[in-house]
């Protein structure tokens, strides 16, 4: 019989294996399925509209599934369920070829996939404060995943085919099915089996209402970017092989960032807000890089810039979330978190964004990215302002009370 530690290592181990299985699965499908969608026959605006229909649904499954798993206190059945109905339903999808019964099926992946990475996380989270370890160095091979995996995929895709692309997709959700039966349960807090979720905890938290808002400004751009940037790289006359290798660039340096910042970063509002302002600075950089590139190379090396842009936004936004909502409500605030990232801003980007990219061009698309993102880094200054004032408000008012009770 395993020894408690032995088994608590070899959960741990499980947990990094099955992130870097997880996320390899939807860097093959985010990098190569937009190629996919153009080989049957759908215009860029057509393939944005389908995409967005991912964001739209992700509105309803991510409440619906942190509710879940905040209820049952068990992420790791939550995350199987969400597991099996992708890989299912997008087997269904690749057998598919009328545009409207992919469109039907999309909708009824995206209720399983949308959730997945907001589920792991928070089983990642309760696992890291029990256990003593960081964030960071359990998602950083999410990171890995993503990297080698579409660098791996573009060469074999293409010697396949776009059409074969349904077989490696296929076998690496089959091996996170598996990895995910080895998880810890995860989840398991003070409060009782089966309590009621208390969503008014959430919705009430005005610097978390503001956040997810100034978050939607700056994911917009992101969202686009992940959207279409296969295809700008295709149009400008890129390989499959070569579109790999960006997704490549724009993952593996974000290992580097998430072990920083799990030793630097100090777990504290204000710091963490004008991270975000910082790195809101860099995306508006970044996406003005992408609306004057010229050839595919040059992408590819602008794509590096993910790893401070996406990384430190999503990490700190991760970190800040926990710190926002209460503990009890952890599932649901990253449900939440990532519903902000990726749903409403995921609806924007696809119809908004498929329309620019198909009428303006590629490069008129990123110029309005690098405005928005702009605006984002003015609501953080904003949002730090009114965090400093609400701080130094309760300040005055414990002081007063403790006057009060002193005189009494």
């Amino acid at each position: 019989m395993s020894s408690p530690s032995l088994t608590n290592i070899r959960s741990l181990g499980f947990i990094k294996v099955f992130n870097f299985f997880i996320y390899g699965a939807i860097a093959v499908y985010s990098t190569f399925f937009p190629l996919y969608l153009k080989e049957t026959g759908m215009s860029n605006f057509t393939v944005g509209m389908l995409l967005a229909g991912g964001p739209f649904i992700s509105l309803l499954s991510n409440p619906f599934w942190g509710y879940w798993s905040d209820r049952l206190q068990n992420a790791r059945r939550v995350l199987l369920i969400l597991l099996i109905g992708n890989a299912v339903v997008m087997q269904i999808v690749f057998s598919l070829n009328a545009g409207y019964l992919i469109f039907t099926f999309m909708l009824l992946y995206f209720f399983f996939q949308s959730p997945l990475f907001s589920q792991s996380n928070s089983l990642i989270l309760d696992v890291a404060e029990k256990t003593g370890h960081k964030f960071g160095s359990f998602r950083l091979w999410g990171s890995l995943g993503w990297a080698v995996m579409a660098v791996a995929t573009g060469p074999v895709i293409e010697r396949l085919g776009i059409r074969q692309l349904w077989i490696v997709y296929g076998l690496m959700m089959v091996i996170s099915i598996f990895l995910a039966i080895k998880l810890p349960r995860g989840g398991k807090t003070n409060n009782r089996k089966g309590a009621k979720v208390g969503y008014g905890q959430i919705w009430t938290n005005k610097p978390f209402i503001m956040f997810l808002a100034i978050g939607v400004l700056i994911s917009i751009p992101n969202s686009m970017n992940n959207t279409f940037v296969s295809i700008y790289i295709s149009d400008l006359g890129g390989k499959n092989a070569l579109i790999g290798w960006s997704a490549f660039l724009s993952s593996i340096f974000e290992i580097p960032v998430y072990l920083l910042f799990d030793r630097y970063l100090r777990k504290n509002q204000r710091t963490m807000i004008l991270c975000l302002a910082v790195v809101s600075m860099l995306y508006a950089l970044r996406w003005f890089l992408m609306s004057v590139a010229a050839n595919p190379y040059q992408i590819i090396f602008i794509q590096a810039l993910h790893c401070l842009t996406f990384a430190g936004y999503y990490y700190v936004g991760t970190q800040l979330t926990v710190l926002l909502v209460p503990k009890e409500y952890r599932a649901s605030g990253q449900a939440v978190y990532a519903l902000s990232w990726g749903g409403v801003s995921g609806i924007v980007a696809g119809v908004t964004g498929g329309w620019i990219f198909q009428n303006l061009g590629a490069h008129m698309m990123y110029r309005i990215s690098t405005v928005t993102a702009l605006l984002g880094v003015a609501g953080f200054a904003l949002l730090f302002l009114f965090i400093r004032k609400t701080s130094r408000k309760n300040l005055k008012v414990q002081g007063y009370s403790g006057q009060k009770h002193k005189e009494a």
